[in-house]
């Protein structure tokens, strides 16, 4: 038995759409990308939705769209992908890592106020994994501080704060449509927000700084999506709540069976709706073997395994300068691992993983 990490589940609903998307000859932008923008928007409970080619895309053009540019700070949680932070300095700005909660991993509001400073411009709040961060604390220091909040939503498409989804919960939110998300359309990304008047910048960023057919008025970029892959994500976002209680129904399981001592489950907060990008685990002082040796054990038995993340950002080269100091990011770094959550783990599977983690320690 072989069960991976992660498997997109694309199947004959969005062969037809991308047929149909290929026949019609409209294979750029157009009018499937647009009706996938309102629609997405709308799922999210936002006004605007604008589709972008990737999730990178989406928080450099947010950012962008906020006014972030050199000479700004833009704190950012430490444990994280790497383009939560690669976006900001992309737009000329520092980055500024905050560390993160020990139990949730998302960011730490008690950090995030340490550090703002009379630079900084936005606060990035990562909803890692599929689970928020605290949107009310970090929206209490932005509107406290007159900073911009924008959600790195990119693994969390239909989770929910305190009944509200991702991608309305701040003043501009970032989705990623990868191959691996909760829905995928290979690549792409997509970026709500309920300002009309970010919505018109934005779609200057990513359309050459364009405001009218051939007039360009600031510098912009080519990060449009394509009516191709918004056909496939039309689809996807039709399945997506219906994956995302799969996700559910197996963490929910994974809860209830793990019995292994020194393997700590994914806490869910009050006031949170989990939709498992990954099903994270932490291995503590008292498990009978390290964590990648137990990785190990458990890819011997078939079963994916990952980190995610095993070099928290203020550790990354590239970020040497900055020397930022997140003891909890960097624990983490080194104790966490994912296994198969996706929507096509099977019955069968979750049942053998449990075992095999069981017998492992």
């Amino acid at each position: 038995m072989t069960i991976p990490i992660a498997r997109p589940l694309l199947g004959a609903e969005e062969a037809d759409a991308v047929t149909a998307v290929l026949a019609s000859g409209m294979i750029a932008q157009g009018g499937r990308t647009a009706m996938f923008e309102e629609q997405f928007a709308r799922y999210c409970g936002a006004r605007h939705g604008v589709a972008v080619n990737s999730g990178t895309a989406a928080l450099h053009a947010a950012l962008l769209a906020a006014g972030v540019g050199p000479g700004d700070e833009v704190i950012v949680p430490a444990f994280t992908f790497f383009a939560t932070a690669s976006s900001v300095a992309m737009c000329g700005a520092t980055p500024v890592f905050a560390d993160v909660d020990p139990a949730l991993f998302t960011i730490d509001p008690a950090s995030v106020e340490n550090l703002v400073t009379p630079r900084t411009k936005a606060v990035i709040g990562v909803h890692l994994y599929g689970q928020p961060c605290d949107v009310g604390a970090i929206r209490e220091i932005c509107d406290d501080r007159h900073l911009v909040f924008i959600e790195d939503a990119a693994q969390a498409h239909g989770a929910e704060y305190r009944g509200q989804r991702a991608g309305s919960l701040g003043d501009l939110a970032c989705f990623s449509f990868y191959a691996t998300k909760n829905m995928a359309t290979g690549e792409g990304g997509m970026v709500t927000t309920s300002s009309d008047d970010y919505d018109a910048r934005l779609r200057r960023v990513i359309n050459h700084g364009q405001s009218d057919k051939y007039l360009h008025t600031e510098l912009g970029y080519n990060y449009r999506l394509t009516d191709i892959a918004a056909a496939i994500g039309l689809v996807q976002l039709s399945k997506l709540d219906d994956f995302n209680r799969r996700r559910q129904e197996t963490a929910a399981y994974y809860d209830s069976h793990i019995r292994a001592p020194g393997i700590l489950t994914p806490p869910v907060a009050a006031g949170m709706t989990h939709v498992y990008h990954q099903y994270v685990m932490r291995v503590t002082e008292e498990a009978a073997l390290s964590r990648d040796a137990f990785m190990a054990r458990l890819r011997e038995k078939g079963i994916g395994t990952a980190v995610h993340y095993p070099v928290p950002l203020n550790r990354q080269p590239v970020f040497a300068g900055l020397n930022a100091s997140c003891p909890v990011a960097e624990s983490l770094a080194a104790s966490v691992f994912s296994i198969p959550v996706h929507p096509a783990v099977t019955d069968e599977e979750r049942a053998y993983i449990c075992d095999a983690i069981n017998e492992v320690i």
